[in-house]
């Protein structure tokens, strides 16, 4: 029904004859470039490849919960290897130059390039392998700490994460809300209204408050776009890898800093029990344990990319057919034991711990390390207008927030992400301040 009314013959008739119009500001460039792209989409995959693709990852998706939780992969692999097939056939309709993945990157960060992914994580997993090694043979931050394992009651929690989204002024009841749901997201309605939810699993803490700090995040670009562009196909964040660079911004620069803990400190104090008999050093480390772990979404933020590397590389190796269905369990194995020097056991801590296949987001992981990689690229370019960490101890987040909406939010989609941080940092995606941060962070 979507691609019937993108492509109705009036509709692409209309902007066609915009696009010809040579007198266009960057607001009218922006949607007919959105427009074009949405309609270039919709007519390169035919109907039966859509609906295909439609009815597998539905069903895939409740094979897969099943196959995870019975630790059986073999339920699941008839259904990766028809998502495999039909995302090649979709990367062959929608057109490549050098390697299918192109054709997919594409759809979830407008005009990424495998040559570009590459040039990105190659050096980056050498990098990210030697800071590794060295905070584990003797860094001061922690393999792991006593409140990862300690209960909490859902009801104080809930208290702590209200009150952190009051901190941040997230405007609770107006336009936003935050609710409960297995997995946290950020949902936009219009720039009027932007919800968000967490989970609570009832022990280890940082999970849930820091969900809430990284909804935050994708939450805040939402609300920050210019208001003139509400009710247009500019009025939302421009790509998956500038959204995720938001939220890890508000989630690694912001929320796990020293500064930050010192503010929510008295916060945790009245509302959490189990806190009570630890400091803020004690918090602030308990925020920043560092391990390689088997699951993606519990990493650190020294060893998450690394999660992401294995990942894309096997994304590629599906793509072009060197790699089948069948070979993946033990291939996942051995790019993690030689990416995080650790195993898994079994299907569901491995191969099978990732919703994003079955739901055929071929493509989209990563953009989670392009967003790590702007959020310290914020964080850096930032620092040089504002002092970003006694804005912090202030609890003046106006201020972050303000210079966010000038440089990134307050666009939506008006420029394409590549062109968006040429004009905000004069420069494209960079790899040198995450591993400054790291380092600075982690080393020194």
């Amino acid at each position: 029904m979507r691609q019937q009314l993108l492509l109705r013959p009036e509709f692409v008739e209309l902007v066609d004859k915009a696009s010809g119009i040579e007198d266009l500001n960057d607001y009218e460039r922006g949607v007919v470039r959105v427009l074009q792209r949405s309609i270039k989409i919709a007519k390169a995959l035919p109907p039966w490849l859509i609906a295909e693709y439609a009815k597998t990852t539905q069903e895939a998706t409740v094979v897969w919960r099943e196959a995870k939780a019975k630790n059986n992969y073999e339920l699941f692999k008839p259904y990766l290897s028809k998502i495999m097939d039909l995302a090649r056939k979709a990367a062959d309709y929608l057109g490549w130059d050098e390697h299918p993945y192109d054709a997919l990157l594409d759809l979830y960060e407008e005009g990424l390039k495998t040559r570009d992914i590459d040039r990105i994580l190659d050096p980056l997993e050498k990098e990210l392998k030697r800071i590794v090694d060295k905070v584990l043979s003797g860094s001061k931050y922690p393999r792991e700490h006593p409140l990862e394992k300690t209960r909490y009651n859902v009801e104080e929690m809930k208290k702590v994460n209200y009150e952190i989204l009051k901190l941040l002024d997230y405007p609770l009841g107006t336009r936003g809300r935050l609710d409960v749901s297995p997995h946290p997201f950020t949902i936009n309605m219009g720039v009027y209204d932007v919800r968000i939810t967490t989970r609570y699993e009832g022990f280890d803490f940082k999970r849930s408050l820091l969900a809430v700090v990284h909804e935050y995040g994708h939450a805040l670009y939402e609300l920050q776009i210019d208001e003139k562009l509400a009710m247009t196909p500019l009025a939302s964040g421009v790509s998956s890898g500038v959204h995720e660079g938001q939220s890890r911004f508000w989630e690694n620069i912001i929320g796990r800093s020293r500064e930050f803990v010192e503010i929510i400190y008295p916060i945790l104090r009245e509302n959490l029990s189990i806190v009570r008999d630890y400091s803020v050093e004690d918090i602030y480390y308990y925020f920043n344990t560092v391990r390689p772990s088997l699951i993606r979404t519990e990493a650190d933020e020294v060893t998450y990319n690394l999660h992401i590397i294995l990942r894309t590389r096997l994304e590629k190796l599906m793509l072009t057919g060197e790699v089948k269905a069948d070979d993946l369990p033990e291939l996942w194995n051995e790019y993690m034991e030689k990416l995080l020097g650790i195993k898994p056991k079994n299907y569901s801590e491995g191969i099978l711990q990732d919703i994003h296949w079955s739901g055929g987001s071929i493509g989209y992981f990563p953009t989670y390390t392009l967003g790590n990689l702007i959020a310290t690229q914020m964080k850096y370019h930032m620092r040089r207008d504002i002092d970003v960490y006694n804005a912090i101890l202030n609890k003046d987040f106006k201020t972050i927030r303000e210079w966010q909406k000038e440089k990134i939010h307050r666009w939506g989609s008006t420029y394409p992400p590549k062109e968006l941080l040429k004009k905000a940092f004069n420069e494209e995606y960079e790899t040198k301040y995450l591993i400054k941060h790291l380092e600075e962070k982690y080393l020194s």
